[in-house]
Formats: structure tokens, C-alpha cells, sequence
């Protein structure tokens, strides 16, 4: 069998529910784990082993030093200081910086020609930026996690206001992974039809869609703030998040997803040297090409508007 190997920084809540669904699913067939505390780390990874005969098809997973991430397809970098009550994740930007900074001159040895780098840790758009430059390998392999959980998030928000089935919801939530994201609703559809379509049709409010809109997006972004407040950390939903980018990779899929992800000149050149999220093919190579919708002109000038905040940002980056 071809040894899919993938490698993860940081073992914290994220880190081993990562771990955890990639042992479930059947993309990848070895599972390393690197983090400081070395016993977390080493007791998780004995624990997963414990439920191998559980599994259709075992898994290899151990714990780590940095050596471990040698030969690995992915590395997954999730380590870094967690977003508390009442921080936007622009705000772990300083804290994360010089933790990245370690962690990228300790995987540097073992990047291969073909190895991708996917960044979870927040703020995803600037530390994926971050460590596309302080690696120096070509931006298609390093992308970050970036909207597909917001996506994921919206869909279930349309679908639980629509009683249709997410997986027959097609929409897209792009720009920064926070308070600035965009939701394209321009190219939503529910169940084959356009949002207006189905609006139209549907009924159900009234004559206030695009208020009812506004308030499933508004609940779409405060997703995480609610769930950190509830119970301190958001980290099952990532996990499948990136288990479908992870899937998308090892598999050769050619998926849409939106991770983020490098962009040279978009927007007529209104946004470059940027990463955020837009619609991606990802596939073996990770990043293989940006998609680009009809986008309406208020959705175009927000996704700018959310670029260059986050350019702002990037002028903090110790580079």
C-alpha cells in the first residue's frame, strides 16, 4: 500500500481532533505527531492505537520529535496560543508570530519537493502568509484552512432555515478567516436553484431575504465567538474541515474548496501579495488554480475591503 503520511504540529484541542478524524477517515495511513508536551502527545497517539482493530483500515500513529514530520505528504501546523473570550484572531497575530517562527526552522529540514504545508492555526490568512515566506517553497503547496469551515457553517445555517439537506446547499463563504469574511450569495444555490429562485418561491419571509440573509451570515461569523464562550475552544468542525482539504490533497480531487491561499493579483490588481480564502481547485499539488464567480459589485468591494485589512495586518509580521 502507498504510505500517505502526515505530519501535525501541535497537539492541543485542534491538534488531536485532527488526528482523531484523519483515523477515522481513509485518506491518510500514518499519522505523526509533533508537540512540545511530549507525553500529550505520546498518550494520544497510544490511545488511537488502542481502537485500530475498530477501523476498516489500520492506520500507523505515533508521536515525535520534528524528525517525525520526514517523509510526510502534509504537515499540518495547528500549534500556536488559542483564541480566548472576547479575542478576535487577529489579535493572537503577535503571540503566534514567534511561535511560527520556531516551528518553521524546525519542519524546514524535512520539506520535500512535493510536500504541502497547511496552516490551521489563527489568524489562518496572516500565519499561512507568514510561513509562505519565512519557507520560501512555491505558494500552491502552502495554504492555510481558511473559509471551508465558514462555508461548511453557512450551508448548515441555510439549511436549517430551509429544511433542505446541506449537502444540496452550494455556497461560499471567501476574504479573511474572521470578522471581515464575505458570503457570495451571488452564487448560491439550494437544491439546483439560485437563492433568488428559491426565495422567490419559498416565501417564507416575507419580502425580507436579504435581511434574513444578513442574519444568517451574522450568525455564520459568530459561530466560533459563541462556542469558545460555551465551552472555550472550537475544534471538532475544524477537524473535518481539514480532513476535507486533507482528502482533497492526498486523494488528487480537484476540489473546490476555499482555502487560503496566495494571491499574486486579483481584482484587477486591487489585491496581491495577499492570502485569503476564494474558491480553489486543490489537489495533489494543493493549490492548482483560483476560481474566479461572477461576483456582484457590493461582494467585490467587500472581499477588496477584507484583502486589505488584512494586508494591513501583514505590515506587523516580523519578515
Amino acid at each position: 500500500m502507498q504510505t500517505r503520511k502526515v505530519a501535525i504540529i501541535g497537539d492541543g484541542a485542534v491538534g488531536s481532533s485532527i488526528a482523531y478524524t484523519l483515523m477515522l477517515g481513509h485518506a491518510v495511513n500514518e499519522i505523526a505527531i509533533v508537540d512540545v508536551n511530549k507525553n500529550k502527545a505520546e498518550g494520544d497517539a497510544l490511545d488511537m492505537a488502542d481502537g485500530m482493530s475498530f477501523l476498516s483500515v489500520p492506520k500507523i500513529i505515533y508521536a515525535g520529535d520534528y524528525e517525525a514530520c520526514k517523509d510526510s505528504h502534509i504537515i499540518i501546523i495547528t500549534a500556536g496560543a488559542a483564541q480566548k473570550v472576547g479575542e478576535t484572531r487577529l489579535d493572537l497575530l503577535n503571540k503566534n508570530a514567534s511561535i511560527f517562527t520556531s516551528i518553521i526552522t524546525s519542519i524546514k529540514p524535512y520539506i520535500e519537493e512535493d510536500t504541502i504545508v497547511l496552516v490551521v492555526s489563527n489568524p489562518v490568512d496572516i500565519l499561512t502568509y507568514f510561513t509562505y515566506k519565512k519557507l520560501g517553497i512555491p505558494a500552491n503547496r502552502v495554504i492555510g484552512s481558511g473559509t471551508v469551515l465558514d462555508t461548511s457553517r453557512l450551508k448548515t445555517a441555510i439549511s436549517e432555515d430551509t429544511h433542505i439537506d446541506p449537502r444540496s446547499v452550494h455556497t461560499f463563504v471567501v476574504g479573511e478567516h474572521g470578522d471581515s469574511e464575505v458570503a457570495v450569495w451571488s452564487s448560491t444555490s439550494v437544491g439546483g436553484l439560485s437563492l433568488i429562485d428559491y426565495c422567490s418561491k419559498c416565501g417564507k419571509c416575507k419580502g425580507r431575504n436579504m435581511q434574513r440573509l444578513h442574519e444568517l451570515h451574522d450568525k455564520v461569523k459568530n459561530a466560533a465567538y459563541q462556542i469558545i464562550e460555551k465551552k472555550g475552544a472550537t475544534f471538532y468542525a475544524v477537524a473535518l474541515a481539514v480532513s476535507r482539504i486533507v482528502s482533497a490533497i492526498l486523494n488528487d480531487e480537484n476540489s473546490v474548496l476555499t482555502v487560503s491561499s496566495y494571491l499574486e493579483s486579483e481584482f484587477d490588481g486591487s489585491l496581491k501579495d495577499v492570502y485569503m480564502s476564494l474558491p480553489c481547485v486543490v489537489n495533489s499539488k494543493g493549490l492548482s488554480k483560483i476560481l474566479r464567480p461572477n461576483y456582484s459589485e457590493e461582494e467585490k468591494e467587500a472581499i477588496i475591503t477584507s484583502g486589505l485589512a488584512l494586508k494591513e495586518k501583514l505590515k506587523d509580521l516580523p519578515l
